[in-house]
């Protein structure tokens, strides 16, 4: 599955998720506490493969899946340019210094397995919005 296809799929279920929190009245602090890994692994076990395994896709106490990917996070799934006679398909738009550059064969990819940043109940309060895909939409790159 492609980057495009998993946000696609991905801001569906985060939308039920949230329309069945709307009408409930949840207000944005008790949304954002609803997305708690401990709380989301019980309630939405079909949100995030990970979670039937009890693992967070980082290291981090407190973990919020509001997010899941990161605002930061630049892709496009017919490759952004050539580096060296590779294909580079995402990369870190604020250059984090917890991330790194994947290479794998041919194909270079954001490795943002050491980032928590959009995991940090901070950073949701900050860039909150209802709409997933609103927060989301400087990630789909455009090729050079």
């Amino acid at each position: 599955m492609g980057y495009t296809d998993w946000f696609k799929k991905h801001a569906q279920k985060h939308k039920v998720i949230v329309a069945k929190l709307l009408s409930k009245n949840y207000s944005k602090e008790q949304i954002i506490d609803y997305f708690d890994f401990e709380n989301m692994k019980r309630e939405e076990k079909d949100f995030c493969p990970l979670y039937a395994k009890d693992k967070k896709c980082h290291d981090m106490e407190s973990l919020n899946c509001y997010l899941c990917a990161c605002p930061n996070f630049r892709f496009n799934d017919t490759g952004i340019e050539k580096v060296e006679e590779k294909t580079k398909f995402s990369f870190c738009s604020i250059d984090s210094k917890d991330g790194r550059v994947g290479v794998y064969g041919e194909k270079i990819h954001q490795d943002c397995s050491k980032c928590g940043v959009p995991h940090h109940r901070v950073f949701v309060e900050k860039h909150f919005d209802i709409a997933w895909e609103k927060m989301m939409k400087k990630c789909q790159y455009e090729a050079i």
